[in-house]
């Protein structure tokens, strides 16, 4: 049952893949310098991933409702349900806490 909805946030907020582009023989040494800088260099975390986890508590009631839509169509063969509204108004419930307290880790 939850799978689904686990399967359906992980399309939705999937981050993009980074490509890499094989080195070309030119410039070989420059581009091995810039990896090193980049290693060196701390990633910053994304605090809307955290946020976005504690504002999924926030809206339990659409959260029961989707993981119950998901179950319905899961247990079913042959359906043109696709819980849709129901993860649309999941995310709008989730983002509007998010957008509430996003805003205070930026600087």
């Amino acid at each position: 049952m939850s799978k689904l909805v686990e399967q359906l946030l992980g399309v939705v907020f999937a981050e993009p893949e980074e490509k890499e582009d094989p080195p070309a023989d030119e410039g070989a040494e420059e581009e091995e310098d810039e990896d090193d800088e980049d290693e060196d260099e701390e990633e910053i975390e994304d605090p809307l991933v955290e946020i976005r986890s504690k504002c999924e508590g926030h809206c339990p009631q659409l959260k029961a409702e989707l993981e119950k839509c998901a179950a319905r169509v899961s247990s079913r063969s042959n359906t043109e349900e696709t819980c849709t509204q129901e993860l649309f108004d999941f995310l709008h419930c989730v983002d509007h806490c998010v957008s509430e307290e996003l805003f205070k880790h930026l600087k």
